[in-house]
């Protein structure tokens, strides 16, 4: 019964995609455009992005119990979300990178605005994504299939706009157009993918309460200490992806010198997805989950050394570094979402109630805060390094851009894997907890008969 299709496994795969059109290109670009196309400044662009995330984090929150209180007899606890939240999502991505020229007051007040709502929508449709995977199996190899979907379907995503949208960005271009009609195309496209998840990706594990109390939610929380521990190592490690994420693309234009190295490390990161999505239900069955977070964490770290100390004339060794980290950076991303699923069975094991929906709320919220904290710590190395759209660099404003890429990513994994090296709910220990509890079955919710 813990076996997925093949079909379901590619509809939940396709809903990270369709995520990852309003997400990713946010996080790819926005820092970008704010600065280059909309004309404000980097400081206040980094003050925005800490602000706008960490209520984007809360957002996290309310959406979580919005989710565990939800349930419909039809479709279950969380496509109903996927299905109404997503066009909403999609639109907000096109508001977004359409700041109107009305003055420096009025266009901060837009982009904070519009920045926060596409914050929003994402969380209403992204935390019952994210919830889902805990609720189609409970088998550690077919979590670690769900993961790999997810990440070759935001990988898709991302080298996609790192091959045919990062050399776009270059001095004297008409970004407004470029991205206007880039986000209205995802409109369509994110929508397709999201009604083939809905479709596709069904829930299959037993629960016993369908709509979850908020003093039940609680409880889960309080006694849930390996989801705690995931969530600070979490928000380590998204501070330091979010710094590098931020600024890779000044790094290669304005350090390296080579904007069209961009599509090569989206087709490297392709590459590496497709070889890392086959090999990592394997790598968890024979290594454990923990064992290759640690890992991958020690690659990333490596490849931000790299980075930071290689000099810009060593074009080569700097995006040998890059590509160091991405390949840590992707490994983690793939075993993250697993282990949160992990830390639903331990909750439910303490408590007698899954909460799938409050749990990856919490866990969303750190990685959200901790991708607040990357972008604007990214921002802000700019603005101290003197950063200015079209000016010559100087040296300061270069060695700032190398540090957010490289040392700031280093430094922040260094404190992930401090953390996750005392984490205790191991492979095992979660194999233990399913044999103690009662075995997955079909999901046995009331289910309505249509009329002859």
């Amino acid at each position: 019964m813990n076996k997925l299709s093949k079909l379901s496994i590619l509809g939940y795969g396709a809903g990270d995609a369709a995520n990852n059109l309003a997400f990713t290109t946010a996080t790819m670009f926005l820092l970008v455009y704010y600065t280059d196309v909309a004309g404000i400044s980097a400081a206040a662009a980094g003050t925005l992005l800490l602000t706008v995330r960490i209520f984007d984090a809360f957002s996290d929150v309310f959406a979580g119990r919005w989710v565990d209180r939800a349930f419909s007899r039809r479709f279950g606890k969380f496509r109903p979300f996927i299905m109404f939240g997503s066009i909403p999502l999609l639109l907000l991505s096109v508001a977004a990178f359409s700041v109107p020229q009305i003055g420096e007051s009025g266009m901060l007040l837009y982009a904070y605005v519009t920045y926060a709502a596409l914050g929003l929508a994402y969380s209403l449709v992204n935390i019952p994504y994210g919830s889902l995977a805990g609720a189609m199996t409970q088998n550690a190899g077919e979590r670690a299939k769900l993961g790999s979907a997810r990440m070759v379907g935001g990988l898709l995503v991302a080298s996609g706009l790192g091959i045919f949208v990062a050399p776009l960005v270059k001095p004297g271009a008409n970004l407004q157009a470029t991205f206007t009609t880039i986000t209205l195309v995802f409109v369509v496209i994110g929508a397709a993918l999201y009604f083939f998840t809905v479709m596709t990706a069904k829930e299959r594990v037993h629960r016993s309460v369908p709509k979850v109390s908020f003093k039940q939610s609680m409880a889960t929380l309080k006694t849930n200490r390996p989801l705690l521990m995931l969530c600070l190592s979490s928000f380590f490690f998204l501070t330091g992806y979010m710094a590098l994420s931020s600024v890779q693309l000044y790094y290669m234009r304005d350090v390296l010198g080579r904007l069209d190295l961009y599509a090569v490390l989206s087709i490297a990161q392709l590459v590496m997805t497709f070889i890392l999505a086959p090999l990592m239900p394997k790598l968890v069955r024979n290594l454990g989950k923990k064992a290759i977070y640690v890992a991958a964490g020690v690659l990333t770290v490596i490849g931000g050394g790299i980075v930071f100390f290689s000099p810009a004339s060593m074009v080569w060794i700097g995006f040998s570094g890059l590509l160091v980290s991405m390949l840590g950076v992707m490994a983690v991303n793939i075993v993250v979402w697993a282990l949160e699923s992990d830390t639903v069975e331990y909750g439910e094991w303490k408590t007698g109630v899954r909460t799938e929906g409050i749990t990856y709320a919490l866990f969303s919220f750190t990685r959200k805060t901790g991708q607040a904290v990357g972008g604007a710590l990214a921002a802000y190395a700019l603005a101290a390094g003197g950063y200015k759209s079209g000016a010559t660099h100087s040296a300061e404003s270069l060695q700032a851009i190398q540090f957010a890429t490289g040392a700031l990513p280093a430094i922040m994994t260094i404190l992930a894997i401090v953390v996750m090296a005392k984490y205790k709910l191991t492979d095992e220990f979660h194999a233990q907890i399913l044999a103690k509890s009662r075995p997955a079955a079909h999901l046995k919710y009331p289910v309505r008969k249509r009329p002859a």
